[in-house]
C-alpha cells in the first residue's frame, strides 16, 4: 500500500502529470532539458517534481554523461492501473 501511496502522491500535482504525460509521448528516452523547456519553473522545482516521480517508479532515469534521460515506467504504470480497476464497478 506505501507504493501506492507514493505514487498516488506523485501524480496529485498537475505539473507532474503533464511531466508524465510528455514523457509518455516519445516512444524513446527523453532528455531531461528537453522536458524543462517545455515549463517555466525554476531548474530547483523541476529537479523535485522529477525526483519525486522517480522516487515512486513512475520514471526510469539513466545518466547519459552530464544529462539526465527518463523514460515511463510501463510496468509499474500498469500496476497501478491495475489497482485502481479493483475500484471500479
Amino acid at each position: 500500500m506505501k507504493k501506492i501511496e507514493k505514487i498516488s502522491k506523485a501524480l496529485g500535482d498537475p505539473c507532474r502529470l503533464k511531466i508524465m504525460e510528455m514523457v509518455k509521448q516519445q516512444n524513446d528516452w527523453v532528455q531531461c532539458s528537453c522536458i524543462i523547456s517545455n515549463f517555466d519553473l525554476a531548474q530547483s522545482t523541476m529537479s523535485h517534481h522529477m525526483n519525486l516521480l522517480v522516487d515512486a517508479d513512475l520514471l526510469i532515469a539513466v545518466k547519459d554523461g552530464r544529462n539526465m534521460q527518463y523514460q515511463v515506467n510501463k510496468d509499474v504504470v500498469a500496476e497501478y492501473v491495475k489497482f485502481l480497476n479493483v475500484f471500479s464497478v
